[in-house]
């Protein structure tokens, strides 16, 4: 007897960009995988103002909401709200993932310095607060740089100028400890591909969605 597909992937986004994003890692590198994405704009807004945890009980009943829908496990795709999301795994009985888990457990595993680059304030202290539980050595030097010009290209519909920003970023950083740079948010992943620096880039999606098509037991076709 053949096992039973696995039940679909819910991904929780605060912009509608992650979508074709997402699904392009999908169907690169794992085709079959049921995504249902959900996009809260609303939730990321509210945060940058008031913080995370004013956001909890909403991000709770999208989660809820995924699960009465079916999803096998949710994925958040949103920096800033991954342990918010994250904390409501045993009430809903599934797996809850954050994007950048994966990220940051491999970007401390060397022990090398880590410099952290975001666009939006809201996600720095969430990252940070990430690498220090995957970290194995408390002592490892984490910095950070912000490119809140680049948010202000990014909320303008300006993606292009939004990676050019980040990547210029991502360049500046000095090479000299040869530090690990990891990118906060989900959507500066395509800055990677922009960057000239020698030093190590990391992006969340593809690691992260790895991570959470194995949590709802997909197999590739």
């Amino acid at each position: 007897m053949s096992p039973a597909p696995a039940r679909p992937l819910a991904l929780l986004h605060t912009s509608p960009v992650h979508v074709p994003v997402f699904d392009a890692l999908r169907d690169r590198h794992h085709p079959g995988l049921g995504l249902r994405h959900l996009v809260h704009e609303e939730l990321l807004d509210r945060a940058r103002a008031e913080g995370p945890d004013a956001v909890a009980d909403a991000v709770g009943r999208v989660l809820a909401g995924a699960v009465a829908d079916g999803a096998g496990a949710v994925l958040c795709t949103c920096s800033t709200l991954g342990a918010v999301a994250e904390a409501r795994a045993g009430a809903l009985g599934v797996p809850v993932l954050r994007v950048d888990r994966p990220m940051a457990a491999e970007a401390m595993r060397g022990g090398r310095p880590v410099v952290v680059v975001a666009a939006v304030r809201s996600t720095v202290r969430p990252t940070l607060d990430l690498l220090r539980e995957e970290s194995a050595d408390p002592a490892t030097c984490v910095g950070t740089v912000m490119v809140t010009e680049a948010w202000e290209r990014f909320e303008a519909g300006d993606r292009e100028g939004y990676l050019d920003a980040v990547a210029a970023a991502v360049d500046g950083i000095a090479t000299a400890e040869r530090p690990v740079v990891v990118l906060a948010q989900a959507s500066m992943a395509d800055a990677a591909e922009r960057v000239r620096t020698p030093l190590t880039v990391l992006s969340s999606p593809g690691t992260g969605l790895a991570a959470a098509a194995r949590a709802v037991g997909h197999r590739p076709e």
